[in-house]
């Protein structure tokens, strides 16, 4: 006898590939396969090349591998629109059960009261052990802030992007998160900031471009439902055509966790943040602007809503769109980020990692 298995995926702005599988039971490699979708194709033949290229890859092959095998197997003159070999990769790998979709989880919205900057920035990575753990599954948290701050990236320079005289001059904390990219100016009130937190499997495949779109698609479509024209802007910017809305970072655990967080402007006093934060004309140099206050799009005046409202709004979208439950932080993951805040994050040897 043997086993069929069903996958799909569709890559951000792409289409829809699907897969039908069989494995011969008790073997460890793909027996048979048929791929199919909404794509476009040229030749006809390259699609036998694609299956033909799977038949007898290994079931634990990652996506990959099997993307090799696939570019390997077909003719220079093949033309795949609307998805890639690693498309049909990851539809694989899906079918396989080695790669999860939205469906496959359930996810909890962590309601919670201002925290210090710091932190939030211990909590991220809370919640990311907590998943790798298995004590929770995966998290969606809107932060409430309890002090001015500015945030710099993993790899950033403290003296090059802020100007510690006007952050001290504005009661501004200047805190660095685990993740990569720039900095980020936040006062309590005025910006939306919110972290996801996956297992690597929801993104099994994908680089890491095509991993922040996937991530972003929801808040895309919130930020729609309340009439903005919202875009998604590589590699980790969604903006309206009235400029830009937020900023995505992304930080892959070793544990198997991802965490993706976003801030967006509600209502930013961009003079203050030119005071706090060093942005040179290189910065900004490929934005088509000369300032970075013309760079903030605030919610505040595209929706008309009170932020409160907002968050309300993007928290039904997703709920809406993949079902949430609600919790709060429990007392051993406080716990657990109040050492984090002593042992690593409140430390000045993180702060001035990269001085």
């Amino acid at each position: 006898m043997s086993a069929s298995n069903f996958g799909q995926y569709k890559a951000p702005g792409g289409k829809l590939v699907s897969v039908s599988l069989i494995v011969a039971a008790g073997g460890s490699t793909i027996d048979r396969l048929v791929v199919a979708g909404d794509f476009f194709l040229e030749p006809d033949e390259a699609l036998g090349r694609i299956e033909g290229a799977l038949v007898g890859a290994d079931l634990t092959e990652s996506a990959a591998s099997l993307a090799k095998r696939i570019e390997a197997a077909l003719d220079p003159d093949d033309a795949l629109i609307g998805f890639d070999a690693r498309s049909v990769a990851v539809a694989v790998r899906r079918a396989l059960g080695q790669s999860s979709t939205w469906a496959d989880h359930q996810f909890t919205l962590i309601e919670d009261g201002p925290r210090p900057p710091l932190m939030h920035m211990a909590l991220d990575q809370v919640y990311a052990e907590e998943l790798a753990a298995g004590r929770r599954g995966p998290t969606l948290r809107f932060w409430q802030w309890g002090a001015n701050a500015v945030i710099i990236g993993s790899y950033q320079s403290r003296s090059n992007e802020v100007d510690l005289a006007g952050a001290e001059r504005h009661s501004v904390e200047v805190v660095r998160r685990v993740s990569g990219g720039g900095a980020m100016f936040v006062e309590p009130g005025n910006t939306i900031t919110y972290s996801l937190v996956v297992p690597t499997s929801l993104v099994d495949g994908m680089s890491l471009v095509d991993s922040y779109a996937f991530l972003d698609a929801w808040c895309l479509g919130a930020l729609r439902s309340l009439g903005i024209n919202a875009t998604y802007q590589p590699i980790n910017d969604i903006a309206s055509p009235g400029g830009k809305i937020a900023g995505a970072a992304q930080k892959r655990f070793a544990n198997g966790a991802v965490l993706h967080h976003v801030t967006m402007a509600y209502d930013i006093d961009a003079a203050k943040m030119m005071e706090v934060l060093r942005i040179g004309r290189e910065k900004v140099s490929d934005k088509g602007t000369k300032s970075a206050a013309k760079r903030v799009d605030p919610l505040r005046s595209q929706t008309g809503l009170a932020r409160a409202d907002v968050i309300d709004a993007f928290t039904s979208h997703f709920d809406q769109l993949h079902g949430l439950e609600r919790s709060a932080p429990t007392a051993a993951e406080l716990a657990r980020a109040a050492e984090l805040v002593e042992t690593k994050f409140g430390t000045e040897q993180w702060l001035n990692r990269v001085p």
